[in-house]
């Protein structure tokens, strides 16, 4: 049992990530007499796959928010939703960045999936899930020749967008990679040449999203095609790194997807701004704030970043 297993590390805190452990990591908390940090990546009462459950974890999380010593999320628009919604101070905000990880000289896309055209390679990788406008990215597809559409990632629509790529004639330019360990991710990132971020305005969870891929497109210096919602955009737009599209808006997509393909000098200039923005846009730029935020939770405890 997962309390018990937690009691047994004999913990100075407990930090839930996401609603589905914040129960019993609550529980657990409760017991040791230790602070309890609730890490809110989602936002659960209105996301993809969740809607079923949302009444569950409204309830959990008005009940439960407000006695965390701590909160986190992951953009200012879920900050504000999750303190006007439980009543609560705002949470620390820590965008979904990854590490930042150099990968020079990278043509893993290419050797792996044998591609023998010089063109230029645009991708998308993470969960292949409904609401986040793939079956649509494989359709731009259709309109921007001269370019190769790779996925990288698995998920419940693996299925459909094979079979849409074949209804499609496009078998030899949309192309698929299972998921990957993340250690090797970077290298296949950094392997193409644009990164798409198509997501739909599905949920309130989508809408106040700035997503993982942004940012690991940014660290691998990928100019980025990605849609037009508030967060999102405010990323793309301060730092210059590539174009914005209405979501759900095929025509617009392969529109942006197109220009880029079509003008090397376009991606060169996104490219470079994505490489500067990587200094900041980074994990290590922001960890001193969750460092921070264990100091002020656990006053009397030695808290400090681990040398790499």
């Amino acid at each position: 049992m997962l309390v018990v297993q937690l009691l047994r590390s004999r913990p100075n805190a407990i930090h839930a990530h996401d609603v589905n452990v914040l129960p019993t990591a609550w529980l657990a908390a409760k017991i040791a007499r230790v602070p309890l940090v609730y890490d809110a990546h989602e936002i659960s009462t209105d996301r993809e796959g969740y809607k079923a459950f949302r009444g569950l974890v409204g309830w959990l999380e008005k009940k439960l928010m407000p006695k965390a010593a701590g909160t986190i999320t992951t953009t200012d628009a879920r900050a504000k939703f999750f303190a006007r919604a439980y009543g609560i101070p705002r949470p620390l905000v820590l965008q979904n960045r990854p590490r930042l990880v150099r990968v020079e000289g990278s043509n893993r896309i290419r050797e792996e999936l044998g591609l023998s055209h010089p063109w230029p390679i645009v991708l998308y990788q993470g969960g292949l899930q409904p609401g986040r406008g793939l079956a649509r990215l494989v359709e731009a597809a259709a309109r921007v020749p001269h370019a190769y559409f790779v996925f990288i990632g698995g998920g419940r629509q693996e299925g459909e967008l094979h079979e849409l790529a074949e209804r499609l004639d496009l078998a030899d330019r949309v192309r698929f990679i299972p998921t990957v360990a993340l250690s090797e991710l970077p290298a296949y990132t950094a392997s193409a040449d644009i990164g798409v971020q198509p997501i739909e305005n599905t949920c309130l969870n989508h809408f106040t999203t700035d997503s993982n891929k942004l940012f690991e497109y940014v660290i691998a210096g990928l100019p980025v095609v990605a849609s037009q919602l508030p967060e999102i955009s405010k990323v793309v737009r301060e730092h210059d790194l590539g174009l914005l599209v209405p979501e759900s808006d095929t025509q617009a997509l392969a529109d942006a997807i197109r220009m880029l393909v079509e003008a090397p000098c376009k991606r060169e200039h996104y490219r470079a701004n994505a490489l500067k923005a990587a200094e900041t846009l980074n994990w290590e730029a922001q960890e001193q704030e969750l460092v921070s935020l264990y100091a002020r939770v656990l006053p009397n405890a030695q808290v400090g970043v681990s040398p790499q």
